[in-house]
């Protein structure tokens, strides 16, 4: 097999950048890489260890013994043990073998660069060129306008896992769902597809949240090239890929980042900054250098190696606050007196201008459920620099208003109004994620109350009010054909629904919408703009109808939106119209037989004069039961 040959891929400016955090390509250097040194074909190999005593590389070319293969340390203080092993390519599985200086402790780790790793349960990383050849030129050439704040953004939220299984419950493979998944997303309508954390992760029930393998795809459904095909083949159709990205915690697995050397080396070493008591996980060292060039070069590494268009960045929340669930004394406050983690604030900001120097045309989409300010706004005008922020409060207060017996709403109309007080304050994704669909939450549809027609009804009428606020949109898998059971991470969706009625009309609901939403630009033009959203009535409370206008850059665009939220029709009811003239024309109606409604018709008058909610004209339309009606 041939001894370690001393080999090196860093110059002194590396080193450099490495040490002051400001390495944003580190997956070129650390890792394993096959290669050619003085015509001997072999891998080299690069680890960041800089507590060790002695590293190497251990693997069943050398029966996991940890004499045979020592790596070298480098003389610069650096901290990177490296070397070049002939002979070794393609396949091979390996782990590094860690003694440590601190108190002799000893440690085997996986690669925190590795390009791909064993399926689990087997935890080694392996030897891997991930080239391929990518066939989406067109849409890397215009996805500027693609993935622009101001055009449309409706995305459709997927576990890869459990999205569509085989007849005995295996995976789809990355090829497999190249063809299905892309299919499937085409044909509804979606712009983006968010896939759920992708990375190697050791933990089915985690749902991929516990990452171990930052740089590898997970091997459950293939290898690297898989992945890259499926990004390929969605880009191929004009579909955006957007991927959770989990910067702010990592398991204590064995195998994985914590005590990766015999020290606290990516973990803060304060428990009270560096363990998540929820989730029983460690949190990154955002003051140390070499662990934000780290997390900024993997964010770097998905969207040049993998083409991905945008990164959702997963907890927030738990990252900007220092007593993120913990009680008084468990937490410590930071320079200031205050609790935010300045040294977290400091490395998103860092992120965010990384990723939109480098990729202009790229996304980030902060999950971040507070109030703190300014998290989609530029970084130099004081923001986190995010693209776009979920919009937790909206989905929350929606939703409890949906479960509400129509008979008691009139008392709560301010759940669904309330939004539009802070609308605009941030750019809004609006999101029903996975996280709404488990733990006894129910499904949505199974929310909605009523009879079986009224539950299909409130749901078509809740995703046509979600497509008509201001912001973007996410569905979770499932819940565009109104899965009745809960997510369940351990098997298909029922897909078997789809062949009823009311199921059938959800799933063709959402086409539509999502058809509207590509057609119209007074619904994604100004989404994030306060000037493209005006009031007609809100203050409806008896007959539970709301009334608004989306506008765009040109006004003879813009759509009017009625909300009918009772079972009960309103004929002839009135809206005030600021025009001066213009025939209306229908252009969605929930109650549509084709989306599973009762056909009632909504029947717009002509532009009449009669005065109407402080404007000149008026119109009078029939409101289907439990249905939302757009016209122009």
């Amino acid at each position: 097999m041939g001894n370690v040959v001393p080999h090196s891929v860093f110059s002194d400016f590396d080193i450099d950048l490495f040490k002051s955090g400001k390495h944003y390509r580190l997956y070129e250097k650390l890792g394993s890489h096959p290669m050619t040194v003085d015509g001997v074909k072999g891998t080299y190999f690069a680890v960041w260890a800089p507590s060790a005593k002695a590293v190497s590389v251990i693997g069943n070319f050398n029966y996991w013994l940890s004499h045979e293969h020592p790596l070298n340390v480098r003389w610069d203080e650096s901290g990177i043990w490296e070397g070049f092993i002939p002979n070794i390519g393609k396949g091979e599985v390996y782990k590094y073998h860690i003694k440590s200086n601190n108190h002799g402790a000893v440690t085997e780790k996986a690669d925190p660069f590795a390009r791909y790793c064993e399926h689990p349960p087997n935890t080694a990383s392996v030897v891997w060129d991930d080239s391929y050849k990518w066939k989406d030129a067109k849409w890397m050439k215009d996805r500027k306008a693609k993935n622009a704040l101001n055009s449309p953004f409706s995305v459709y939220e997927v576990h890869l896992g459990s999205w569509k299984r085989k007849g005995d419950n295996a995976f789809l493979s990355y090829e497999e769902l190249a063809v299905e998944l892309v299919q499937y997303v085409k044909e509804m309508g979606f712009t983006h597809v968010e896939f759920m954390p992708i990375m190697e992760y050791p933990y089915d029930p985690s749902w991929g949240y516990q990452l171990t393998g930052y740089f590898a795809p997970t091997s459950r459904f293939g290898e690297p090239q898989g992945f890259k095909l499926l990004v390929d083949k969605l880009h191929q159709n004009g579909i955006g890929v957007i991927l959770d990205w989990v910067p702010s915690h990592f398991p204590e697995d064995a195998h994985g980042l914590g005590f990766f050397d015999g020290s606290h080396l990516y973990e803060h070493p304060d428990r009270r900054r560096g363990y998540h008591p929820d989730w029983k996980s460690l949190i990154f060292n955002y003051g140390r250098n070499e662990v934000r060039a780290f997390l900024i070069s993997n964010a770097l590494f998905w969207l040049d190696q993998f083409h991905a268009d945008a990164l959702r960045v997963d907890a927030v929340a738990s990252m900007l606050y220092l007593d993120y669930s913990r009680e008084e004394g468990e937490w410590e406050p930071n320079m200031y007196g205050n609790n935010e983690n300045l040294e977290a604030m400091s490395f998103i900001r860092e992120l965010n201008e990384t990723v939109y120097g480098n990729y202009p045309d790229v996304q980030t989409i902060a999950e971040e459920s507070t109030a703190f300010t300014g998290v989609s706004k530029p970084v130099n005008f004081g923001g986190l620099g995010f693209g776009m922020k979920w919009m937790m409060g909206w989905m929350h207060d929606t939703l409890e208003y949906f479960k509400k017996d129509p008979i008691y709403r009139k008392h709560h109309q301010n759940d669904l109004t309330f939004s539009m007080t802070y609308a605009f304050t941030e750019n809004f994704m609006l999101p029903f994620s996975h996280d709404e669909v488990v733990y006894g939450k129910k499904s949505l549809v199974y929310r909605m109350p009523g009879d079986e027609w009224q539950r299909f009804a409130n749901l078509r009428l809740l995703f046509g009010y979600m497509f008509t606020h201001p912001g973007t949109n996410l569905i979770f898998m499932g819940g565009e054909f109104g899965q009745t059971e809960e997510w369940n991470f351990q098997q298909s969706l029922d897909w078997h629904l789809t062949q009823y009625d009311g199921h059938k009309g959800i799933q063709e609901t959402i086409k539509g919408l999502n058809e509207l939403y590509k057609k119209q630009p007074a619904l994604y033009q100004k989404q994030f703009d306060s000037e493209g959203f005006q009031w007609i009535d809100y203050g409806d409370h008896e007959n539970c109808v709301l009334t608004y206008i989306r506008k765009g850059e040109d006004s003879k665009n813009d759509l009017y939106i009625a909300l009918n939220l009772t079972p009960a029709p309103r004929v002839d009811y009135r809206i005030g119209i600021p025009k001066k003239s213009g025939v209306p024309k229908p252009l969605f109606n929930s109650d549509d037989v084709k989306y599973g409604g009762s056909g009632t018709d909504c029947a717009i008058s002509k532009l009449q004069n009669t005065p109407w909610h402080g404007h000149s004209k008026s119109v009078e339309i029939t409101l289907p039961p439990l249905s939302i009606v757009i016209f122009k």
